[in-house]
């Protein structure tokens, strides 16, 4: 397995993964995910030859990304790497994969000593995803609730 820097090809294949990870990554057409995709610091996937396994996106902050959970860390944060998404393709899952990706985020976070923040469903819940943030460093900074969906607003520190 490699990681590497994800391309206009990879397009497809990141946005099939995208919507296997749903509700929790967020459903968007291929071309919203291309576009997002031209708007990212950090667009990386793991691959196994050329098959992606999984992907993570992430953005620097002031953008134009129109996410509401991204306004809410650039009302509060001057300086951070934004994880809009990490998904990995069902039949890849629990390999280790995702952990991969955060990784490989965190430590280019950290050369820029910016923080690293994300956000995971509350409503509806996602267990998962709360456990995996938690393992890997990250802690609540807040809850933002947008209707019937809320979500904990998670940073990992510059400083770790």
């Amino acid at each position: 397995m490699n990681i590497r820097r994800l391309e206009h090809d990879d397009i497809p294949f990141g946005w099939s993964i995208n919507e296997q990870g749903l509700p929790g990554t967020g459903q968007i057409s291929e071309l919203e995910f291309a576009d997002l995709l031209s708007l990212c610091e950090v667009a990386v996937g793991v691959f196994d030859n050329e098959e992606m396994l999984g992907f993570v996106l992430c953005l620097l902050p002031n953008t134009r990304y129109a996410s509401l959970n991204y306004a809410w860390f650039n009302e509060r944060y001057s300086s951070f790497l934004y994880v809009d998404r990490i998904a990995v393709a069902e039949k890849h899952r629990d390999k280790g994969i995702g952990s991969m990706l955060y990784e490989y985020v965190i430590e280019h976070a950290l050369q820029g000593n910016s923080p690293v923040v994300a956000e995971v469903n509350l409503t509806p819940p996602n267990p998962g995803s709360m456990r995996f943030h938690e393992r890997h460093g990250f802690s609540q900074v807040g809850v933002f609730q947008q209707g019937k969906k809320s979500v904990a607003m998670m940073l990992y520190p510059a400083n770790e």
